[in-house]
């Protein structure tokens, strides 16, 4: 086992529910002032409150789902997209 899951849902809460979830991303959340609300900019802002949390090297990718069509990967530094 990488990581406690019950761990893993306590920082995903802290990281991505509580700042994110019900919210107008681009007057609710400071970090989205002076960042356009792009899925590759909200990838990049989970990556970057999770990555603050796990222990050092756990974290690999982060995935997020826009649409079926549309759908964003962020490994640290190289952001791709998938069809």
């Amino acid at each position: 086992m990488v990581i406690n899951l019950t761990a893993l849902k306590e920082y995903m809460q802290e990281a991505i529910m509580e700042p994110l979830d019900h919210k107008n991303l681009d007057k609710d959340v400071a970090y989205f002032a002076d960042v356009v609300s792009t899925t590759e900019n909200v990838a990049v802002y989970i990556w970057e409150n999770l990555q603050k949390r796990l222990p050092v090297g756990t974290l690999y990718k982060v995935k997020v789902y826009e649409t079926d069509q549309n759908i964003v990967v962020y490994k640290g530094e190289e952001t791709t997209l998938e069809k």
